[in-house]
């Protein structure tokens, strides 16, 4: 659930700090505030009540600038959240039938600038804290074709072993390719 609380906002590591900027939760107007993204969290401050919210990457799913009306009226930086945050009248519904499987197990968060020029700018530094906290469950592997030997040292017998092979194909195609111009006329 989504509890507007009274909070300072961050004071270290901000990357940009936007006032004039409204946020949906899901279809609820919030109003207008001042947004804060830094390294460890993105937070919105309401400029009418002083109270407000704070995500943290890793339950930040996906974060795009949103232009298509059909899906939302105002351009915006749109995130997707890994759960859902209640709006007050939601949580005693969602009481009810929680046994269930649904897609009501994300959120959508949209903050919307005065000045829509700032978007870029607002996906930028977004993009640039979301790289400060991986996904522990990202499917890249740090093994790979590397193998430890001693520190600052890799193994690359496996990748060597195919360019070698990807080489000797190389050559092979540039020797019977090499006739192909025999017939060709000089351009003397």
């Amino acid at each position: 659930m989504v509890v507007l609380s009274s909070f300072p906002p961050p004071t270290e590591g901000i990357k940009l700090v936007q006032p004039n900027t409204g946020a949906f939760i899901n279809t609820r107007d919030l109003g207008q505030g001042t947004l804060y993204i830094a390294e460890s969290r993105v937070s919105w401050v309401s400029a009418t009540s002083g109270q407000g919210f704070s995500l943290e990457y890793p339950h930040i799913s996906l974060h795009a600038v949103s232009k298509d009306p059909s899906a939302f009226p105002q351009e915006c930086l749109y995130l997707m959240l890994d759960s859902r945050l209640d709006e007050p009248d939601e949580a005693l519904d969602n009481q009810d039938s929680e046994d269930e499987e649904s897609e009501t197990d994300m959120s959508e968060v949209r903050f919307i600038p005065e000045d829509r020029g700032l978007l870029d700018a607002m996906y930028h530094a977004m993009t640039i804290c979301q790289t400060l906290h991986p996904d522990p469950n990202d499917s890249i592997s740090d093994e790979g074709d590397f193998e430890d030997t001693e520190e600052g040292e890799y193994c690359l017998d496996g990748a060597e072993t195919a360019e070698n092979d990807h080489d000797n194909g190389e050559a092979e195609n540039m020797e019977s390719d090499m006739g192909q111009f025999e017939d060709a006329d000089p351009e003397h």
